[in-house]
């Protein structure tokens, strides 16, 4: 147990200011008559001291134990910003946008001290484009425990808000789970995931806590983190992508000025869990970031980085031949996969058994 890992010497620290305190007092209950009024002074003194080295014992203790178990404390939240972005800068593919938005919209608003509202990022784009890596190497740098922590919170829609009758249960479960939590930390991550797949409206329940309050009912909740990640917009992105390229544009010349107010509109029109949002209409999205369909080209590097994650030996005819597998939109260019990425450690996995059973039948 953790006390039995506690050495003698730190317990002498913390228990033996409590023992001279205890001696004291039966020392004090010797003393007689003109002696009282020092007596009374020193027994004041001592009470008062008591206090204090209780408070100090629980503080110990409470510090051995948050070297084993996580705490709300910076050494289980070190908040590496240098290690977000070289997380984003090796493993995000074709999305220079969202690569240089979210480093500076997080660095921004931590290095602030008394930030006025909590960061609200809003992630768009077709599926298999980057947005839960981004959410996952986010929590990765923030917190030693990651994902797993337990001050990151992820709400997935098909799993947690499945049924559009019980939204307003949904609504009292989310008021209650992000004050209990807000409660116990003030630095928290709340990821929503499949936002265009939620019940229009529960997510208003998230709205007070994303707004300008110092607090609500006591309790701070501007240095929190909320992502949502949606495929709203991706229609928007996708066909401001293919306009740009048949213009013979460069892909890094598009701008998040060209694309974040598409996103909010249709966020905000589109059916789904932003649909008329509050939050939206209120203006409390920080940045609403745009994540580019990829091109055969980012799908190819994927396919590189699932062999190299593996350590498999390949080549490039291997590599070709995954990102065939995939379907490619519009079909007459082949331009963008519209599964993204996401489909790649699928393919690998198929073709790596299709090339083990040519060895055996050999």
């Amino acid at each position: 147990s953790l006390l039995q890992e506690m050495s003698w010497p730190s317990m002498q620290v913390l228990i033996l200011p409590v023992l001279a305190l205890a001696s004291l007092a039966l020392l004090s209950q010797g003393v007689e008559g003109g002696a009282g009024s020092w007596l009374a002074d020193t027994w004041s003194q001592a009470g008062q001291a008591s206090k204090q080295a209780s408070s100090a014992l629980y503080k110990g203790m409470k510090d051995l134990a948050c070297l084993k178990m996580e705490c709300c404390s910076a050494s289980w939240r070190p908040a590496n910003y240098s290690r977000l972005e070289q997380l984003l800068g090796d493993n995000l593919v074709g999305q220079h946008i969202a690569q240089d938005m979210i480093v500076r919209a997080v660095r921004g608003h931590q290095r602030n001290r008394a930030p006025s509202k909590p960061l609200v990022l809003s992630f768009h784009g077709w599926t298999g484009s980057g947005k839960n890596f981004v959410s996952q190497f986010i929590a990765d740098s923030f917190y030693k425990l990651g994902l797993d922590s337990q001050f990151v919170h992820l709400f997935i829609a098909t799993l947690h808000f499945t049924d559009v009758r019980q939204a307003g249960r949904y609504k009292d479960q989310l008021r209650e789970w992000i004050s209990g939590n807000g409660s116990a930390c003030p630095h928290n991550i709340f990821i929503f995931d499949e936002v265009d797949k939620m019940p229009p409206g529960v997510l208003d329940a998230v709205k007070p806590f994303l707004d300008h309050y110092e607090n609500i009912d006591g309790v701070d909740y501007r240095k929190n983190i909320f992502l949502f990640l949606s495929n709203t917009g991706g229609k928007e992105i996708t066909q401001t992508a293919l306009d740009s390229w048949n213009r013979g544009r460069e892909r890094e010349q598009i701008s998040v000025m060209d694309l974040e107010h598409l996103i909010a509109a249709g966020a905000f029109n589109e059916e789904g869990g932003l649909q008329y949002s509050r939050m939206i209409e209120k203006n409390l999205v920080d940045v609403f970031v745009p994540f580019l369909p990829l091109e055969r080209k980012h799908v190819k590097i994927c396919v590189r980085n699932e062999f190299q994650r593996r350590d498999v030996a390949f080549t490039e005819e291997m590599v070709e031949k995954v990102a065939d597998e995939l379907i490619y939109w519009p079909a007459e260019l082949k331009l963008f996969s519209t599964s993204g990425c996401k489909r790649v450690a699928q393919k690998v996995d198929l073709l790596l058994e299709e090339e083990e059973w040519g060895k055996d039948e050999l």
